[in-house]
C-alpha cells in the first residue's frame, strides 16, 4: 500500500481504492461498538487485561473491509491455520519467527524500514516493536499456547493512545482457529486496520506455517 506523508508506508497505513479483499482463509465476523484510549502504566494495564475477551464465532463473509461494520469501533476476525497452536503462538510473540512472517507480508514489499528491528518481549508487561517500528505496545496477557492480549498501537497516533488486540488460540483437527478481537483504535483508522490484519498478519503466516 502508499505510504502517506509523514508515515512509514504499510498495510496499517490508509489503503488506496484498490484494496482487495482477503483469499485464501476462512473467516467469519461479528462487529460489536467498543472504544478506549489507554495509557502504558502499570495500572492501565491491569485494566486492560481485566478488559480484554475474544469474541465468538463469525456470522458475515468478509467485504473489501473484513470484519469491520462502520458504525462499530471493533474488529473480530476468525481465520484458521494448518499448524498446531503452539507453532502459531510462537510465531507472534518471538522476535526471530515474527520478523520472518513480516518479510512474506504487505508491509515489507512496499514500506520504507526503519533501522529499528523486530523486538518482542517474552514477558507479560514487555515490550515489542514491529514493522521496522512502526508498531509498538506491550503484552498484558500471555497464556501458551491459548491467548495472548496486547495494547497495540501505530507510532502516528496520539501520544499515549493504544488499542486492545487478543489473539485466542484453539484446537481444529491438526490445525488452529484463532479468534481476533481489535478496539480501542482511533475513529475512522478501521478500514485499513481490518485489511492490514490480513495483508501483514494472516496471509503471511499462512505461507510461514506452510
Amino acid at each position: 500500500m502508499q505510504a502517506q506523508t509523514g508515515k512509514v508506508g504499510s498495510a496499517f497505513t490508509t489503503p488506496g481504492n484498490g484494496s482487495a479483499s482477503p483469499r485464501g482463509l476462512p473467516v467469519g465476523s461479528t462487529i460489536k461498538g467498543a472504544h478506549m484510549q489507554m495509557g502504558i502504566s502499570r495500572r492501565g494495564i491491569a485494566a486492560a487485561a481485566l478488559a480484554a475477551g475474544v469474541g465468538g464465532k463469525a456470522a458475515a463473509e468478509p467485504s473489501g473491509t473484513p470484519g469491520l461494520v462502520h458504525d462499530a469501533d471493533a474488529i473480530h476476525q476468525t481465520v484458521t491455520f494448518a499448524a498446531p497452536r503452539e507453532r502459531v503462538y510462537d510465531a507472534l510473540t518471538q522476535a526471530a519467527e515474527f520478523d520472518k512472517v513480516f518479510r512474506l507480508g504487505k508491509a515489507a514489499a512496499t514500506m520504507k524500514l526503519s533501522s529499528k528491528p523486530t523486538e518482542i518481549s517474552p514477558d507479560v508487561g514487555g515490550a515489542f516493536t514491529l514493522f521496522g517500528g512502526y508498531i509498538v505496545g506491550r503484552h498484558l496477557h500471555l497464556v501458551r499456547p491459548t491467548r495472548i492480549v496486547q495494547a497495540w498501537r501505530e507510532v502516528s497516533w496520539d501520544e499515549g493512545q493504544f488499542s486492545l488486540v487478543s489473539f485466542g488460540l484453539a484446537a481444529e483437527g491438526g490445525g488452529t482457529t484463532l479468534a481476533f478481537n481489535h478496539t480501542g483504535f482511533p475513529k475512522g483508522a478501521g478500514p485499513h486496520l481490518s485489511i492490514g490484519w490480513y495483508g501483514d498478519y494472516w496471509d503471511p503466516l499462512t505461507k510461514y506455517l506452510a
